[in-house]
């Protein structure tokens, strides 16, 4: 029998949670994947499946198997790929990870240019607000913000995007304009979950302030409180580089405009423990000048938040 097509069926019955509809993903009968995975198991020498009358879950040798399973089939489809393709280094799949609001605007950009110049090379890429652990969920590259700390990762920093507070016109003539860093506690907050509650202001002459505004929105979704920012219900805090179009038409002004908030480190991230593919190096040098090109990168050194 053979052994791709067990190993197509394991992965498969893994990810449905039975034999039936692994089965009817497969476009073969119950009997078939049920003797494949017999056979499998026969071979290895262990069972892989805890098997109810409503439910197949893998054992703990069956996870294991799991990861090295997928790695095979995810490696044959790349090899597969590459046939045909005049720059094979640049062939494959490459998957991309990056923050919601960040990736749906100033990634977005980059992704165009980089598919045009490499049509061949399947883009995966996925966007989340949640913390993505880059080896488990078998990520190429992760465009992370903030501080890092794991041993596990090669960390390139990209530089440092300012962050600017705003609000709509609307807003302010209604609620009013705040002139100090203390007027925020009287404002509506738009809080994004993933930053600090406390706000913290430079000054034009360097001076530190820390304020506690008034949250009275919440959210882990960048892109949901950047919606509840532009129709008028608060002061949010965003990325200049995403803020200025907005503010040179006329739907945001800066609020305090003189107080700079902390700007926010931008890294890429990818597993230490493998060989770094020139298709992710390219990706990450291009996303690099990508960032210079726009001026979205300030010199300032960047805070941990």
């Amino acid at each position: 029998m053979d052994r791709l097509t067990m190993l197509a069926s394991f992965v498969r019955v893994c990810e449905a949670g039975s034999f039936s509809a692994a089965a009817r993903e497969l476009g073969v009968s119950q009997p078939a994947v049920s003797q494949q995975i017999r056979t499998l198991e026969a071979r290895l020498g262990v069972r892989l499946f805890d098997r109810t009358t409503r439910s197949v879950s893998p054992t703990e040798a069956g996870a294991r198997y799991l990861d090295h399973a997928r790695d095979v089939l995810e490696r044959l489809d790349e090899a597969d790929r590459t046939v045909g393709c005049l720059d094979r280094a640049m062939c494959g799949r490459l998957v991309v990870g990056a923050p919601v609001g960040f990736g749906s605007s100033v990634l977005a950009r980059y992704l165009v240019d980089f598919k045009r110049a490499y049509p061949d090379l399947l883009l995966d890429v996925a966007l989340t607000d949640r913390f993505v652990d880059v080896i488990a969920e078998r990520l190429d590259v992760m465009i992370r913000m903030g501080a890092i700390a794991d041993d596990r990762l090669v960390v390139r920093r990209l530089g440092a995007i300012g962050r600017r507070l705003a609000a709509t016109p609307d807003y302010l003539d209604r609620k009013g304009r705040p002139r100090r860093p203390e007027d925020l506690a009287a404002h509506d907050y738009l809080l994004y979950a993933q930053l600090p509650e406390r706000v913290s202001l430079t000054g034009p002459a360097g001076e530190r302030v820390e304020v506690q505004p008034r949250p009275t929105f919440r959210s882990d979704n960048s892109v949901l409180t950047r919606e509840l920012l532009l129709a008028g219900l608060g002061i949010g805090l965003g990325h200049e580089i995403v803020l200025a179009p907005l503010v040179a038409e006329g739907r945001l002004e800066y609020v305090l405009p003189e107080w700079r908030y902390d700007p926010h480190q931008v890294h890429a991230v990818y597993p230490s423990n493998r060989y770094i593919p020139l298709k992710v190096r390219r990706f990450v040098d291009g996303f690099a000048e990508h960032l210079r090109t726009l001026g979205a990168l300030v010199a300032t050194e960047p805070a941990t938040a």
